[in-house]
Parts: C-alpha cells; structure tokens; sequence
C-alpha cells in the first residue's frame, strides 16, 4: 500500500501541461477543484472525468500513476458511500429494519465517489508536473501581496513545498524500517486492534528519529550555503505567462460554464 501513495512525485517532461507557468497550475487546479463541487449532477462529474482524461494525456504522465494515487482513497470513498447510501432520506427502494436505502442517497454516493476520486487524480497532476522548485516560487509569487500585513509568505511557500517534497522519502522509509522489523520477525498483520498499534510502536519511533535527523540534516545544509530566505533572493528562471497558460485558464473558464449549464 505505502508503494502506491505517489503524492508530491515529480515525473520530468516537456508536454504542454510540464511548460505551463506553475502559478497557472495553481489556478487551474483551484479551478477545477471548484467545478467538481459545482457539478450538481452526473453529466457534470462526467465532463469533470473527460477533462481529467484530456489532462493526463497531455501530460504524458503513465495512467498507472493515476491508479496508484487513487489506491489509498479507497477506504475512504466506500466509507463515504456507505454513509450517503443509508443516512440520506428520500424515497425509499429497499428496508431493513430501521435501515432505508434510498434513491438519493445512492445517487449521492455516486457523486461524491466520483468527485472525491476526480479530486485526487486532479490535485496530483499539479505535482506530477511540477518540480519542488518551481512549486516554491508559484506559491510564493501567488501569495506575495499578502507581505504587506508582515505575512512570511517565502517561509510558508518553502515549508509547504519540503513537507510534499519529503512524503516520497518518508514513506520509503517508512517501508524500509517495516521490512527491517518484518526480518526481525516482526507479526504486524495479526491479532486485535490493540496489538497491532502496539506493533506500530517500532515502526513510529524509528521513523521519528529518522525524520528529525534529516531535517536538522536539511536546517544545517541550507545555514552552510547561507540560505536567508526571500530577501534579496534573485531566481534562475522568471516566471512569465505565455499564450498556453492563457489557453489552459480558458479551458477551465469554459469547463466551469458547460457544469453550470449542465445543472440547469
């Protein structure tokens, strides 16, 4: 399971999403996070799906990424079926006692299934396509107004940045220190709740060790190479807008519309 979390990786390329200007990533993503929750229908979670597809194939990035990332939602989009399915009233299809399985509550299963996977699938193209460096400046470029109420904006784009940077280690690691127990004849997948958290205890510890050495590790080489955040700080590559992040922003405008069409 823990091979199968892909947030926060970056797959290099040169497709038309990879050359976008990250800040229009940014707001593409926002925009489309924002259409799947005005979709009030399948038709519009369907054109979320379709967009979602045309993205991915511009990006060349592999499906199989897609499937991974999903992977680990998994329990969550069955437990949130499974509360709209009988907790939402409506008319009545099918009773069990006290229990009411009802015509909406299983449409809305349907839609926030869908909307939570297509949530996911779209967040993680940002990072797919996007490298830690230039994330850092998108958001930091994106936030900059908010300097002028004395907000760190560069602290908070950097920590948000090294936090998704570091999930790919950590959760190797992570796998690392459970095959390393497991060899040391390590029983985590059996007994009650109760005793698998304490067979967790192992695996927790280490990894708190580990995690703190590295980032005194990372705080210690950034002091060597006299990091001192955003101030008089100058960037390799300026972030500039070009006619394909005009194109994206009205694609989004455009999908936003049909969805809101689509509902009426």
């Amino acid at each position: 399971m823990l091979k199968d979390i892909t947030i926060g990786q970056y797959f290099p390329g040169q497709s038309f999403i990879h050359k976008m200007d990250p800040r229009m990533k940014i707001i593409s993503t926002l925009l489309y996070i924002v259409m799947l929750f005005l979709a009030g229908n399948l038709m519009g979670i369907c054109a979320g799906i379709l967009l979602l597809i045309l993205m991915y194939q511009l990006s060349g990035v592999p499906m199989n990424m897609v499937t991974k990332s999903l992977k680990p939602v998994i329990p969550v989009v069955i437990f949130t079926s499974v509360l709209n399915i009988f907790f939402v009233s409506g008319e009545v299809l099918l009773k069990f006692f006290f229990i009411e399985i009802t015509r909406e509550g299983i449409n809305l299963a349907i839609l926030m299934s869908f909307r939570i996977l297509c949530l996911i699938a779209g967040s993680s193209l940002l990072t797919y396509t996007t490298s830690p460096i230039e994330l850092t400046d998108a958001i930091e470029r994106l936030l900059n107004p908010l300097k002028k109420l004395k907000v760190p904006v560069h602290e908070l784009s950097m920590m948000m940045t090294i936090a998704l940077r570091f999930i790919p280690t950590l959760i190797e690691e992570t796998d690392k220190i459970i095959n390393a127990q497991k060899a040391r004849g390590a029983d985590m997948e059996s007994g009650g709740l109760m005793q698998r958290a304490k067979a967790l205890v192992p695996i927790l510890i280490p990894l708190f060790v580990s995690s703190f050495r590295r980032a005194d590790e990372l705080a210690m080489a950034m002091e060597c190479r006299c990091y001192r955040g955003g101030d008089g700080r100058t960037r390799m590559k300026q972030l500039q807008y070009s006619h394909r992040d005009w194109i994206a922003l009205t694609v989004m405008a455009g999908a936003i519309v049909v969805v809101l069409l689509l509902n009426v």
